[in-house]
């Protein structure tokens, strides 16, 4: 199994929620709305579930082996990662922008 596309749909900063995440799988398979979740210790990946008739949320698609997990996490947290470093980039280009601007 190989991701070839993770995609940060949606981030937040408020809240637990960090990012709504879709990947692919091998060029054929999308899964959407895979969560980015921060736990008391660390980042962690939920993946999507949906609430049954006893209102227990069960997990719709999820990995099988440890192996599968790990890929999965490591594949989605290092696109989060990398995601929020251009943000921040970004906003830090555009205060620099915005402060050049107003000296002038």
């Amino acid at each position: 199994m190989e991701i070839t596309d993770v995609k940060i749909r949606k981030i937040m900063s408020d809240g637990r929620l960090r990012a709504v995440v879709s990947v692919t799988i091998n060029d054929m398979l999308a899964v959407h709305d895979i969560k980015v979740v921060q736990g008391d210790e660390r980042l962690f990946v939920a993946m999507p579930s949906r609430k049954d008739e006893n209102g227990v949320f069960r997990d719709i698609v999820h990995p099988i082996s440890p192996s599968a997990r790990k890929l999965f996490e490591e594949s989605i947290l290092e696109a989060y990662e990398k995601q929020l470093a251009m943000l921040e980039a970004e906003e830090a280009e555009n205060a620099a922008a915005a402060d050049y601007e107003a000296e002038q």
